[in-house]
């Protein structure tokens, strides 16, 4: 068996919308991770998330491309499989993700100020972004870190 280290904490970006409408961005931690064998191979660190009905969409962003102020189309785990891009929030947080790096969408709702709603969002540098999206079926919450 192979050592299995402490309890992982996994860093993901979540784009929310507080009580006025605004959105912002938290750095959160998925933390619920329990040891657990899966069939005959040696236990490994899970953290198994609600089943909810959900589509998975993969989306290829060109070089260039800009996604001006909009909201995502439900809440959504985002996953940069390639590439680079940006997510600038309401409330002027901008973060970065490449390959790897994941975040939680879940800016609907948001009330326009100031010629802003949701979020923007855009390709960083030579290459197109390759993006995997899971949509879940769910409302959202506009609790910030609330999946852990």
């Amino acid at each position: 068996m192979s050592d299995i280290g402490s309890k992982p904490s996994i860093a993901y970006w979540h784009l929310w919308v507080d009580a006025d409408g605004v959105s912002h961005q938290t750095q959160c931690h998925l933390t619920n991770f329990d040891m657990k064998q899966i069939g005959p191979a040696d236990p490994q660190w899970n953290n198994e998330q609600r089943s909810h009905s959900s589509t998975v969409v993969f989306t290829v962003q060109p070089v260039g491309w800009i996604g001006e102020w909009h909201e995502n189309p439900a809440p959504q785990w985002i996953v940069v499989l390639s590439g680079r891009w940006f997510i600038e929030s309401m409330d002027g947080t901008r973060i970065e993700q490449g390959p790897g790096e994941f975040s939680f969408g879940e800016d609907q709702n948001c009330v326009e100020k100031k010629g802003k709603k949701g979020h923007r969002s855009g390709t960083i540098g030579d290459e197109p972004a390759v993006l995997m999206t899971v949509q879940l079926h769910v409302s959202p919450s506009r609790d910030p870190c609330r999946i852990k």
